[in-house]
C-alpha cells in the first residue's frame, strides 16, 4: 500500500524511528510524511524539525498556516502533494475537530484514497462549531481513527464513530537507542538518591505537588526537573520556600537523542500529573523512556497513566502529597524494590511500547480503513 502521512510529531528527530519500522513492513510500498519546518508549542517554544531518522521513506517540509493554533492550522500547499502521491491512504495525525484534518480528509476523497486521523482528546465536550461540523465531517468520510487512550476510543464511540478503531500511541521506543547509558559527568552525584521529572514545566503536570512531597521526605536526595516551560520561576521560588533550593535543580533543552543518559542517572522518574477540567493525562511517553533505560516510574492516577505503568511501576492518587511522600520515601529506603520495578518496566516497554511494536499497530488499522 501507498501511505501519506501528515504530521508534526515527527519534528522530533527520535519519534522519526517509527516511520523507518513502518515503511520496512512488506505490506508497505510507499510511505510519504508531510511535517512543518516548525511548530510553535503553547507555553513551551518552537521546536524545530530534527533529522535523525529519515532511512526508507521520504520526507517533505511544508509550511503550515497559524502555526501554534493546534485546531485551526492547515498546510496552503497540501494539495499538489496528494494530487502527485496519490497514495492509497492519508493518515492525517491530527484530531477529528481539527481544521488540518479535515483538509486532508476532503483531499483524500478527492484523489480516491481512505483516510484515517488521530485522536488524543479523553474528556467528553460538547465541541461548538465550527469544530463540532469538523468532526461530524471527520466520522462521516474517514475510514478509521487512530487513538492514544483507552478513554479516547470511548468518546468517539459514545459520540458515534463506528468505523475501526486501534489503541495506540502516537510513537513507542526504539531500545536500540533509548536504553541505560552512561550519564553526563557534570549531572551523576554519587549516592544520592536522585528523583527527575522531565517534560514540560507547566501547572497542570503536578510539579508543585513534587516539591512539597521532597520536603517531607527523609534521607540524602535531590529533585531534578528536566525541561521547559513557564513554570520554572515559581518552582524555583517554591523550592526557595521549601528549603529545598539546594536540592532542587533544572535542566533545560536536553535534545531526545541525549534523553537516556539523563534518565539513566535517575532513581526514580515521576509524573504526578492533575486532572483540569480541560485536560488529563493523555499518555505520558517519558514514563516509557525511563523504563526503556531501566529506571522505576512513579505516576499519579491522571487519565492513562496507570495503564501506561500497568504493574510495572507504582501509582498514587492524584493530588495526594502525603501518598506521593509515602512512595518515594518507601522507594528511597527499599533498593531492592527499584531492581525490581526496574525489571517490570523493561520488559513492559519490549512487549508493548518498542517503535516497531508501533508500527505494525499502524498497519493493523491501515489495512482495516482500506477494507471499509
Amino acid at each position: 500500500m501507498k501511505i501519506l502521512m501528515l504530521s508534526k510529531a515527527p519534528l522530533r528527530g527520535a519519534y522519526q524511528r517509527k516511520l523507518e519500522e513502518l515503511a520496512t513492513l512488506p505490506e508497505v510500498e510507499q510511505l510519504t510524511v508531510i511535517v512543518p519546518p516548525y511548530w510553535k508549542e503553547p507555553r513551551v517554544g518552537r521546536v524545530v524539525l530534527e533529522k535523525a531518522y529519515t532511512s526508507g521513506y521520504d520526507l517533505i517540509v511544508e509550511p503550515m498556516a497559524f502555526n501554534g493554533r493546534y485546531h485551526v492550522h492547515f498546510y496552503p500547499r497540501l494539495g499538489r502533494w496528494v494530487k502527485a502521491l496519490r497514495p492509497d491512504l492519508f493518515h492525517v495525525d491530527e484530531e477529528s475537530f481539527n481544521l488540518a484534518t479535515v483538509q486532508g480528509i476532503q483531499l483524500a476523497q478527492r484523489y480516491g484514497a481512505k483516510s484515517v486521523f488521530y485522536n488524543w482528546a479523553n474528556i467528553y465536550k460538547r465541541l461548538p462549531p465550527p469544530f463540532s461540523l469538523f468532526e461530524q465531517y471527520s466520522f462521516k468520510h474517514a475510514s478509521g481513527a487512530l487513538v492514544g487512550a483507552v478513554e479516547a476510543k470511548l468518546i468517539l464511540e459514545r459520540k458515534g464513530f463506528t468505523k475501526p478503531i486501534e489503541i495506540c500511541p502516537q510513537f513507542g521506543v526504539d531500545p536500540s537507542v533509548i536504553h541505560r547509558t552512561a550519564p553526563p559527568a557534570t549531572f551523576v552525584r554519587p549516592g544520592v538518591f536522585t528523583i527527575g521529572y522531565a517534560g514540560r514545566l507547566v501547572e497542570e503536570k503536578g510539579l508543585a505537588l513534587l516539591l512539597e512531597a521532597g520536603a517531607k521526605l527523609r534521607g540524602d536526595f535531590r529533585l531534578v526537573f528536566i525541561g521547559t516551560g513557564a513554570m520554572q520561576e515559581s518552582l524555583q521560588a517554591q523550592a526557595e520556600r521549601l528549603g529545598l533550593a539546594q536540592q532542587v535543580e533544572f535542566v533545560p533543552n536536553v535534545p531526545n537523542l541525549q534523553m537516556p543518559g539523563y534518565l539513566s542517572a535517575l532513581d526514580v522518574l515521576v509524573l504526578p500529573s492533575l486532572t483540569r477540567p480541560n485536560w488529563k493525562e493523555q499518555f505520558g511517553r517519558i514514563l516509557i523512556e525511563a523504563m526503556a533505560c531501566g529506571v522505576p516510574v512513579v505516576g499519579s492516577s491522571s487519565g492513562e497513566i496507570p495503564q501506561v505503568i500497568g504493574e510495572a511501576g507504582l501509582i498514587f492518587p492524584e493530588g495526594d502529597t502525603e501518598a506521593l511522600t509515602a512512595t518515594l520515601q518507601h522507594l528511597l529506603d527499599d533498593r531492592t524494590l527499584r531492581a525490581i520495578l526496574a525489571e517490570k518496566g523493561l520488559q513492559r516497554v519490549h512487549e508493548n511500547f518498542t517503535q516497531t511494536e508501533i508500527a505494525r499497530r499502524h498497519l493493523r488499522l491501515y489495512q482495516k480503513a482500506l477494507a471499509e
